[in-house]
């Protein structure tokens, strides 16, 4: 008769092959750490070697292994921690003296509760193993008493037998298990790929360790649970699949303390890259796409950045929204390649909204909102306002949230996170670090709108205080020129002027207060307004610069500041100059001979007690004077003996014209951006001689 039992009954093979009886085998469980000590002892361990779990635990577990086998034990035990299985055979003392041969298995597991990674070792006596494989039944209390679930699945995937651990696991009686695939019996759990892994530990006798079961069971049907399982095939004398065994441990607390240190990290990664990457100018709409581009892929699919249209506009920005709100959308990624964000306003576009419509109620609430499911019912408030939430919904997006951007206790605007492609939705960690990602934005860009209100008011000021156009006197040819610093460099106090002493003589003026900002472009406004006053009592320069170091140190905030200060007689063509810390001035002779004028250097006024000197100089007529500051030369990562070089270069080879020559300079020395401001004053003494 053939036989009834079905084909791939591991059971019935093994009987008809006289092998090894599994549900009777006595096997002791041990639990490893990473570092081989034992964490966990069976009571089969105890009734296999005699020492009672207190003795052993916290020991290395090659302490029980005979002297001369111990190298070999570790050296098995290092090949699992590289993460492969592994078997042998060792001689292992007894508790009462004597030597019990073990044939053990060991595979990489991560532990119970919060034991860490380590090792499954199963260990029998080699001759009970041999007893076993010759037929003769042992007590199977090493398989109902182990804490670790344990199955065996014939080669149909089925299950053939479970223990009581795994019972209580998975919340179903073993009858319920016997004879069905996982996919019919847990269907809460990822059972499609436990079932794939299962067949390629058939297909390939390659055993998985450590494959996640995450879901839920009816033992805890309210949550998820994870679970660590491993799985190695069984074989007969011949080699053929027997089936699949299988240990499954319960890896909850240890998964979520490493979610929660996964998500610390990420967290702590995210903000350590905006502190880099968001905020690197100080350019509002800049700051805007940099949190935009971080954003995404990582925490979200689509990310927009949008700012009271004040901000950009340089007015204060509101505290409160009492009206309708204007926005202009400074940053959106992914700019390319998405549908979904293509549906979206472009960067620039101006968003209107009425203050009770859903999208400003982040900013009218001043708290971030989280929205884990976005559905009909959600987007429904918006429909009177506008029909992209719908349209977007339509096209995938499950989940988002919208954080308000706020610094200094000011409303800026809002950033809006969305998921599409990925299928989990926002939780309330995602929308802390929204927050602290939002937070960090928000101050850069409000440090980007008070620079530029700053900087714009300093430009201003400094602008007003400079003349508007000096009045060539007889006998003299003017040029002039005025650039100040770029966006993310604050404007200094650069300034130049000419005065008319006497119709034969002229002051020429060119200093440079030391600082930033509307400070220094007040204390530039105070120096011009002095030298003017003192340049027409017509003093010598070095005193002229005498009385401004003087006056310099009674300003209510004092600061340093260079000055320049000459005197040209076009009747005679003899300039006198006094220098207070100040680049030195070239001259470019009619036959286009270039050259820096050898002037004492003095000390930067303000200081007190430094005494300057006065240098006569003949040039000429017809020579060009060439006074700037030291925006003009001085470059970050250049000397400034070499940038002094080049400017005599390049004077020496530039036409004779003053007109044009200030670009010319500007254009070939200054940096881009430029790092300081620039002044030029270019004055050709007398007129050439034919």
């Amino acid at each position: 008769m053939p036989d009834p039992r079905p084909a791939g009954d591991w059971r019935a093979l093994v009987d008809d092959q006289a092998g090894a009886r599994w549900d009777v085998l006595p096997v002791a469980l041990v639990v490893l750490d990473g570092g081989g000590r034992i964490v966990q002892w069976a009571q089969a361990a105890t009734d296999l070697l005699g020492y009672a779990a207190d003795e052993v635990l916290g020991r290395d577990s090659t302490e029980f292994v005979l002297p001369q086998q111990r190298a070999a034990a570790r050296s098995l035990r290092e090949a699992v921690a590289a993460g492969r299985s592994a078997t042998g055979s060792f001689p292992v003392r007894h508790k009462t003296g004597r030597t019990v041969q073990l044939e053990v298995w060991l595979c990489p597991v991560t532990g119970p509760g919060r034991a860490g990674r380590g090792m499954l070792c199963l260990a029998a006596d080699a001759r009970e193993a041999q007893r076993t494989r010759s037929g003769q039944a042992l007590p199977e209390g090493w398989f109902t008493g182990s804490p670790v679930g344990l199955a065996f699945f014939d080669t149909e995937l089925r299950f053939q037998q479970i223990n009581p651990a795994l019972e209580a696991m998975n919340g179903l009686p073993a009858a319920a298990h016997l004879g069905r695939r996982p996919v019919e019996v847990l269907p809460g759990v990822n059972s499609e790929q436990m079932e794939a892994a299962l067949r390629r530990v058939l297909d390939t006798g390659e055993p998985v360790v450590n494959f996640r079961r995450i879901g839920r069971t009816p033992a805890d049907p309210q949550r998820d649970r994870v679970w660590s399982c491993s799985y190695f095939r069984l074989d007969d004398p011949a080699g053929r699949p027997l089936g699949i065994s299988g240990s499954i441990i319960d890896i909850t607390t240890d998964e979520r303390d490493d979610l929660s240190s996964t998500t610390a990290r990420r967290r702590v990664t995210m903000l350590n890259e905006a502190t880099l990457r968001v905020g690197s100018t100080l350019d509002v709409a800049r700051t805007g796409q940099e949190l935009a581009d971080l954003a995404v892929p990582r925490l979200a699919d689509i990310a927009t950045v949008d700012v009271l249209r004040t901000v950009t506009d340089a007015a204060e920005p509101l505290t409160g929204l009492a009206a309708d709100a204007a926005l202009r959308r400074l940053g959106k990624a992914p700019v390319y390649g998405s549908r979904i964000a293509d549906v979206l306003a472009p960067v620039g576009r101006i968003l209107y909204f009425p203050a009770v419509a859903p999208y400003t109620q982040a900013l009218v609430d001043r708290r971030p909102f989280l929205l884990p499911l976005v559905d009909a019912r959600a987007v429904a408030p918006a429909a009177r306002y506008t029909s992209t939430p719908e349209q977007i919904r339509r096209m995938g997006v499950h989940s988002l949230m919208m954080v308000p951007l706020i610094a200094r206790g000011l409303v800026l605007g809002v950033a809006t996170f969305l998921r599409a492609d990925e299928p989990s939705s926002f939780d309330s960690a995602d929308l802390a670090l929204a927050g602290d990602l939002a937070a960090h934005a928000a101050i850069c860009i409000d440090n980007a709108r008070l620079y530029h209100r700053e900087h714009d008011t300093a430009l201003t000021l400094q602008r007003s205080m400079l003349p508007r156009r000096p009045q060539a006197p007889a006998g003299m040819e003017i040029a002039h020129c005025y650039r100040p610093a770029s966006d993310i460099n604050e404007i200094g106090g650069d300034w130049y002027d000419v005065t008319e002493i006497t119709p034969e003589r002229t002051a020429l003026v060119i200093g440079d207060v030391m600082g930033h900002g509307i400070t220094a472009a007040a204390v530039m406004g105070q120096m011009r307004t002095t030298v003017r006053a003192l340049s027409h009592l017509d003093l010598p320069p070095d005193q002229l610069l005498d009385h401004l170091d003087q006056a310099m140190q009674e300003l209510d905030d004092p600061l340093l500041a260079t000055c320049l200060y000459a005197v040209c007689d076009t009747s005679t063509h003899r300039c006198r100059f006094a220098r207070a810390g100040h680049p030195p001035p070239a001259v470019i002779t009619p036959d286009g001979n270039a050259r820096l004028l050898d002037l004492p250097p003095g000390a930067p006024l303000g200081i007190g007690g430094i005494t300057y000197t006065t240098t006569e100089v003949a040039l000429p007529p017809g020579s060009l004077l060439v006074l700037y500051t030291d925006g003009l030369i001085e470059a970050r990562g250049h000397d400034l003996d070499e940038r002094l070089t080049e400017l005599t270069d390049l004077l020496g080879h530039t036409g004779q014209q003053p007109s044009g020559l200030c670009d010319t300079l500007v254009t070939h020395l200054a940096a881009t951006p430029a790092e300081d401001d620039i002044a030029i004053l270019i004055a050709r003494v007398g007129t050439p001689t034919p």
